[in-house]
């Protein structure tokens, strides 16, 4: 599954025309983590830090995908499936469904990246407690702390997907280039010293300016509300 994620990341780096994703799982999972046996197949320093370093990439070229990403969570997310998580630019979950560092059970901690994402979405004191307690985040919770941006009606697949899209549809409606172009800036903006981050925007900027887009917009002569 880690070597099919990475293969649809390259997949999605290549699609030019995209401007929203919505990772879910199958049916009331959506990812348990790594599975033991695997686990301890590998359970030798040198292996592990090889996995570690594989799904860290991943999981990072996911996050800087020019895509607005949701992880959609129906069921439960545990260990690398809550790390999965914070890799994506939103979360929605469903009733019932949990999202859960489980690492200190298993004498681990999170070597996805999740643990520094964690802490850029919710703080380093609530990722503290998540980690240290390997507690279990229920809908209510993730959104008083900032890790989810809401919960839905629906617990089934199809109608939890339908609400999902269009929760989606309000932040990738417009051009591709626009849509692209905003995510751009926001990661440049998040990850970037800030010399560095304008020197990005600047040139995103001058993508757009003079564009189809742009040069539409301003023959409707639009004025805002």
């Amino acid at each position: 599954m880690m070597l099919e994620l990475q293969e649809r990341v390259t997949e999605l780096e290549n699609w030019k025309d995209g401007k929203g994703l919505i990772i879910r799982g199958a049916g009331k999972t959506f990812c348990s983590g790594s599975d033991l046996n695997a686990v301890k197949a590998i359970s030798n320093s040198k292996d592990g830090m090889n996995m570690c370093m594989f799904m860290q990439n991943t999981l990072t070229r996911l996050m800087r995908l020019p895509l607005i990403s949701i992880a959609l969570v129906q069921g439960k997310a545990l260990g690398g499936g809550a790390e999965l998580t914070t890799a994506c630019d939103f979360r929605l979950m469903t009733p019932g469904s949990e999202i859960r560092f489980v690492h200190k059970h298993m004498g681990l901690v999170p070597g996805w990246g999740g643990a520094a994402r964690l802490v850029r979405i919710v703080g380093s004191r609530a990722a503290l407690q998540l980690l240290s307690g390997a507690d279990q985040v229920d809908p209510e919770r993730a959104l008083r702390l900032g890790l989810s941006e809401g919960t839905l009606s629906s617990s089934d697949e199809s109608g939890s997907l339908e609400e999902a899209q269009a929760w989606l549809s309000q932040y990738t409606e417009g051009p591709a280039i626009v849509i692209r172009a905003v995510k751009k800036v926001v990661t440049a903006g998040r990850e970037l010293p800030l010399e560095a981050a304008l020197r990005t925007e600047r040139d995103v900027f001058g993508t757009v300016w003079g564009g189809p887009a742009n040069l539409e917009a301003l023959a409707r002569r639009q004025k805002h509300k």
